[in-house]
């Protein structure tokens, strides 16, 4: 092949405008494979038959959620889990018929997919991340194949970041509480969020966003803490659940004393808290043009609305997807034990935040080839686990590295401007 025959090709990949093309065509594939894999790939029991016990008990009148239990134990997601799967029960005659679940997730899957490209494009990310899009094995397996609940949390994770790419902030809020509402691991992009918030709205409409949040979680377990507020929250979001060590991902490669022990925790914790303080500091309060004093400063006090125009306009939608997402990975990379499925909050983040990371087109693939073959080895071993942990390491400190010179994009155009208020509610 000729070198200019390879140099339009390199321009080609690395040009936004041609994702706009390859997403139906990726689009159209996946359809078809997510077909074969449901005709030709055995379905596997994990978690799906204690999902349909204990929302028939819900379904039969039950509202202490500390007495809905089922195969594997008591319930312990949020109320969201419960309406979700209650929904499902009826539409799989109680959970029996398992192709018509697999047939929804595969249309959940390939929605999730489509609106994963959508906020690919928004953030201008180029055409050769798409294909990792959807080359995960795992990632079919746990909505194909397993039916968890963190299929539609991640759903709902990528309709906020479209809406806040949108500047659509109500309906994002409330799709991420519904988020949080159906599994709590999305509280780890909380952080990334209340920032985002308190750069592109005034004060009180940020503070709106975050009560409105508030109204929705009460509003999805309202039936619940209605009989038993304590045993609600304590049961649907409980932060201090132990994890086994014989079903850990990430941290197989330490010895199990170590891994229960409460100094590892906290060193993790500590951790999450270092690296959160970091990035907010040094990344996520770009489009402010502040340090985190001057920040925290400014909130107390009315700013011009002009300076509150500017910073708003600077929450580009490249840096909504880059915090919201790194917030996660550094979550995950920093939980104590991350399970198979946690894999969905990871498979459609990793391409763009190596993108990010300012890595070369082949270390993203390597990075990603790597990272795939570790969610992919059962159990795990010291060396699978110790990928996982490095690749996450790898996305949150090269994100760190890679964005240390962001020039925080354009300005819009005026006419894009215009458009954006209209759109912001």
């Amino acid at each position: 092949m000729a070198a200019s025959d390879m140099a339009y090709y390199s321009r080609a990949a690395r040009n936004p405008a041609h994702a706009q093309w390859l997403s139906p065509l990726l689009l159209g594939a996946e359809a078809c494979l997510c077909a074969f894999i449901i005709l030709k790939v055995p379905y596997t029991e994990i978690d799906w038959e204690a999902y349909m016990q204990q929302v028939s008990q819900y379904l039969d009148g039950e509202r202490d959620y500390t007495l809905i239990k089922g195969g594997t134990g008591p319930l312990v997601y949020p109320a969201g889990h419960v309406f979700i799967y209650s929904m499902l029960f009826k539409l799989t005659e109680g959970g029996k018929n398992i192709l018509v679940a697999q047939a929804i997730f595969a249309w959940l899957y390939l929605a999730i997919l489509t609106l994963v490209m959508a906020c690919y494009r928004m953030a201008k990310a180029p055409p050769y991340l798409f294909p990792l899009l959807v080359l995960s094995k795992r990632l079919h397996s746990i909505f194909l194949l397993r039916l968890f609940n963190d299929c539609f949390a991640v759903g709902f994770l990528f309709i906020a970041i479209f809406a806040y790419q949108r500047r659509i902030w109500t309906v994002g809020s409330v799709a991420y509480s519904f988020g949080v509402g159906t599994k709590m691991s999305l509280l780890l992009a909380a952080p990334a969020i209340a920032v985002i918030l308190l750069q592109a709205l005034p004060v009180r409409r940020a503070l709106n966003a975050a009560f409105l949040m508030a109204q929705v979680q009460i509003t999805i377990a309202w039936p619940f803490i209605t009989v038993n507020p304590r045993g609600y929250l304590s049961r649907a979001f409980d932060f201090s659940r132990q994890f086994l060590y014989k079903w850990t991902v990430n941290w197989r490669f330490l010895d199990e004393k170590t891994f229960l022990s409460r100094e590892f925790a906290i060193l993790l914790l500590l951790a999450h808290l270092g690296l959160l303080l970091l990035y907010t500091a040094t990344r996520w309060l770009k489009p402010s043009h502040q340090s985190l004093p001057e920040f925290i400063s400014g909130l107390w006090r009315s700013r011009p609305l002009l300076i509150h125009q500017e910073i708003s306009l600077r929450v580009k939608p490249t840096h909504i997807m880059t915090s919201m997402l790194s917030a996660m990975a550094i979550g995950l990379l920093c939980a104590r034990s991350l399970h198979y499925q946690f894999y969905a909050y990871i498979a459609w983040a990793t391409p763009f935040l190596l993108w990010r990371a300012n890595l070369h087109p082949v270390a993203i693939y390597t990075v990603w080839a790597v990272q795939e073959w570790a969610w992919n080895v059962y159990p795990s071993t010291n060396a699978s686990s110790a990928a996982v942990v490095g690749c996450l390491l790898i996305q949150v400190l090269g994100v760190w590295w890679g964005t240390a010179e962001d020039t925080l994009e354009e300005h819009l155009s005026a006419s894009e401007t215009n458009r954006g208020d209209r759109r912001a509610d």
